[in-house]
């Protein structure tokens, strides 16, 4: 298999874990894509979260889960928020890419289950581990 079908299958797998409706499997595949120690980090928080900090007088703050049970209750989130009311899907939009040995841009977008049409999305900056493991996801959420 070649890399750049690794790396699409891998990327598969990635998006699967935000669309699994199994909690079982959703946790497992958690488990199966990131390190223990993993990080997903929201580098641009939501304007709300930016506004708020602002009023405060602190910089926007990036957001971040750590570690499987985290990451585990995050994807559970956005799978009960997006996909479980039966609005939306995650997707990938085009090919995942290496852009350096054990760093993956990833490209998705959140579409309306009923006509496909894009509700959302971002791009995912992902390192990996010598296993194939998340070690970090920097994830940048783009404008609809």
């Amino acid at each position: 298999m070649s890399e750049t079908m690794k790396i699409q299958e891998w990327a598969g797998r990635y998006v699967a874990q935000w669309n699994e409706p199994d909690p079982d499997r959703r946790a497992a595949l958690v488990r199966e894509l990131w390190a223990g120690d993993g990080v997903q980090v929201l580098v641009d928080p939501p304007q709300a979260i930016r506004e708020a900090a602002a009023g405060l007088a602190f910089p926007a703050p990036p957001l971040e889960v750590r570690g499987h049970e985290a990451l585990e209750a995050r994807v559970r989130r956005a799978y009960e928020m997006f996909v479980a009311p039966g609005e939306h899907v995650f997707a990938a939009a085009g090919e995942a890419f290496a852009l350096l040995p054990g760093l993956v841009a990833l490209r998705w977008s959140m579409v309306s289950a009923r006509t496909g049409e894009r509700a959302g999305g971002g791009l995912d900056v992902l390192a990996l581990d010598a296993d194939g493991r998340i070690r970090t996801d920097h994830q940048f959420i783009e404008a609809s």
